[in-house]
C-alpha cells in the first residue's frame, strides 16, 4: 500500500511540474504571438512544441535534477501517464479559454500539449539522476 502511495505522490510531482512549465511556456508564447497572427502550420507547431518540451525537459533537470520517481517502472508509467494528463489539463484550459472568446493557441489542444509533455517526459527520463 505504501509503494502505491509513493508512486502516486511522484507521478503528482511529475505532473505538477510538466502544468506548471507548460503554462509557464503558454503565456511566454501568448506574448509573442500578437505581433504574427497568422494560421498556424500543425507539423511546424508540432515541431516546435517537441522541441520546446525536450528544452523545457533540460531546464527543469537544472533546478530538479532528481527525478521524483524512484522506481524503473514508475518512470516508465510516468512517460505514457504524464503527458496524456497533461494534455487533457491543456485542453481542458483551451475550451476554458474558448468558452470565454479568449484566444487560443496550438498549446491549448490535447495533441500538442501532449507532444511537449511527451518530449519533456523523456529528456528527464534519459537525462535525469536517481
Amino acid at each position: 500500500m505504501e509503494f502505491i502511495v509513493e508512486l502516486l505522490f511522484e507521478l503528482f510531482g511529475e505532473l505538477l511540474l510538466q502544468i506548471v512549465l507548460e503554462l509557464l511556456f503558454e503565456l511566454g508564447l501568448r506574448s509573442l504571438q500578437q505581433p504574427f497572427k497568422k494560421t498556424p502550420n500543425p507539423l511546424l507547431g508540432g515541431v516546435g512544441y517537441a522541441f520546446f518540451g525536450a528544452i523545457a525537459g533540460g531546464l527543469s533537470l537544472w533546478w530538479f535534477p532528481q527525478l521524483f520517481i524512484t522506481s524503473h517502472a514508475g518512470r516508465l508509467a510516468n512517460v505514457v501517464v504524464t503527458p496524456i494528463l497533461s494534455g487533457l489539463a491543456m485542453a481542458a484550459l483551451g475550451a476554458w479559454r474558448r468558452r470565454r472568446d479568449q484566444p487560443t493557441i496550438l498549446l491549448d489542444r490535447f495533441a500538442y500539449a501532449f507532444i511537449f509533455a511527451m518530449a519533456m517526459a523523456l529528456v528527464r527520463l534519459r537525462f535525469g539522476g536517481v
